[in-house]
């Protein structure tokens, strides 16, 4: 993995999003001396969202097994929303 300063990657981006997109390297960007960001290719980034959805699924399994969860209907209560507001933004 490369690891590059802040005031470096102005100088290199173009070649660093090369390097990521076409070799798939990871580059960490460091400020202050300290690890900042990372680039990485979208693969990587897909495969990071798919790996937090199963985590999220599994918690969610476990939660109903365990009986932790709120029913819709309390929830929309408890954020003060109207009935019908809680498939708004789906």
């Amino acid at each position: 993995m490369t690891t590059i300063s802040m005031s470096e990657i102005r100088l290199k981006l173009s070649e660093l999003a090369n390097r990521v997109i076409y070799g798939g390297e990871r580059v960490v960007v460091k400020k202050n001396n300290k690890p900042a960001f990372a680039l990485v290719s979208m693969e990587d980034v897909e495969l990071l969202e798919q790996l937090e959805d199963e985590i999220d699924i599994k918690a969610a399994e476990e939660a109903l097994k365990e009986g932790n969860f709120v029913p819709l209907d309390d929830l929309v209560k408890e954020l003060g929303l109207k009935e019908g507001d809680s498939n708004k933004d789906a």
